[in-house]
């Protein structure tokens, strides 16, 4: 029932839709003729020729010889396309090129730079090693000072064998003669170099220009150098008459064998043992200022800059002081120590603490003198503590 219906309808639709549309039979033998698609042709056909006319405006405005091609310049070189490619591959070019000159600039620059960084290196390490006259200055007086302190001590024994001799009374010494002798002796000594005007006019000798400089301390302690030999006489002279001015005489013969001489030989050892220390301590003194080196030209200008007089032959104490001095107060060191790499001022207080070292050397070989001299007194004075009050008795052995 419901497919009849369904077919029913069907039927209907079509009928009514022929009606509507107006649609009649064709016949075969007349010509078939749609003038709506014909008209929707042309129109079409006139759009076609219409777009074509503009895309042919279009193009010959773009063409070599049209107006914006006018515009761009002339097309002698091609076409704007072409160019323009060109252009953008010269560009392209370009700015690779650019690229690796910007790296061969870098390149050179920083070439450039590390060869500059490395002179500059180079001249530290220059500079850092150069050897500042002031090196020079310390190593003369260095070597100055080391051969003073061996002529120092050459003085000092040539000295201390002389004044033992004396001391001990030695045959050929005044004092091996007598008491008397050898108070003349050191008279006679005094009258022929340091006569003083009162002596003069006593008769006893003739004025000197060294008026008792055997008793002045200042001919012990002077400037750094004695004058000459006159210099170094007046000092042992002076040393002389502070520590053992007149000798006691000789013991000989039967002095010596008897029980009394006996022990007056052991006392005299004693004295004479005491007496070669104190002078030996003196000697040392006297034998550090007795002019035993030369001296070059920088330390006499130097000596000149303390307003001292230059002197061509100095002491071990003069070229000690000027070694000193020149750390201390010298111009030209001070001005050199201010321009001076750090390799430079550590090489200068090297030398610095080299010669502290050798100054604190010595003073312990100094210490060590008047260490004896003070054990020695100290064995002195307990000496004399043990010594009895009064005589004691003799004990009889024979009872022991």
């Amino acid at each position: 029932m419901k497919k009849t219906s369904l077919l029913t309808s069907t039927t209907v639709g079509v009928l009514i839709g022929a009606a509507v549309f107006g649609a009649s039979p064709a016949v075969s033998q007349m010509a078939v003729v749609d003038m709506t698609a014909i008209g929707v042709q042309q129109g079409l056909k006139a759009l076609q020729d219409q777009a074509n006319g503009i895309l042919k405006s279009i193009t010959g405005q773009l063409g070599l010889s049209g107006p914006i091609a006018s515009l761009l310049g002339s097309s002698t070189y091609g076409d704007v396309t072409t160019l323009l490619r060109q252009g953008f591959t010269q560009n392209a070019n370009y700015s690779k090129a650019q690229i690796s000159a910007q790296r061969d600039i870098a390149d050179a620059s920083n070439n450039a730079m590390a060869r500059f960084e490395r002179d500059k290196r180079n001249a530290q390490i220059r500079d850092e090693h150069v050897v500042n006259p002031l090196h020079c200055a310390h190593l003369d007086n260095g070597q100055t000072i080391t051969v003073g302190a061996g002529q120092s001590w050459k003085v000092a024994t040539a000295i201390q064998d002389v004044g033992d001799e004396r001391g001990e009374a030695k045959k050929g010494q005044p004092a091996y003669y007598g008491t008397s002798q050898a108070v003349e002796a050191i008279n006679m000594l005094h009258y022929a170099r340091y006569c003083s005007q009162d002596e003069a006019a006593a008769g006893l000798c003739a004025a000197s220009k060294r008026e008792n400089a055997d008793q002045r301390a200042s001919s012990l302690f002077g400037t750094g150098t004695y004058d000459g030999q006159d210099g170094v006489n007046a000092a042992n002279d002076y040393v002389t008459n502070l520590i053992q001015p007149i000798v006691p005489t000789a013991q000989r013969g039967a002095q010596l064998a008897s029980l009394d001489g006996k022990e007056a030989s052991v006392r005299r050892r004693k004295y004479e043992a005491r007496m070669s220390l104190a002078r030996n301590v003196i000697n040392e003194v006297l034998a550090a200022q007795s002019p035993s080196v030369p001296l070059n030209a920088q330390q006499k200008k130097q000596m000149k800059d303390e307003g001292l007089v230059p002197v061509d032959t100095g002491s071990w104490l003069q070229a000690l002081q000027l070694d000193v001095h020149r750390r201390y107060s010298d111009v030209n060191w001070a001005a050199q120590l201010q321009s001076m790499p750090p390799a430079a001022v550590e090489r200068e207080i090297a030398n610095e603490l080299a010669v502290t070292n050798y100054l604190l050397l010595e003073n312990y070989r100094m210490a060590m003198k008047n260490a004896a001299v003070n054990a020695t007194h100290l064995a002195s004075a307990a000496e004399h503590d043990v010594r009895p009050a009064v005589e004691l008795p003799t004990p009889n052995m024979a009872n022991q």
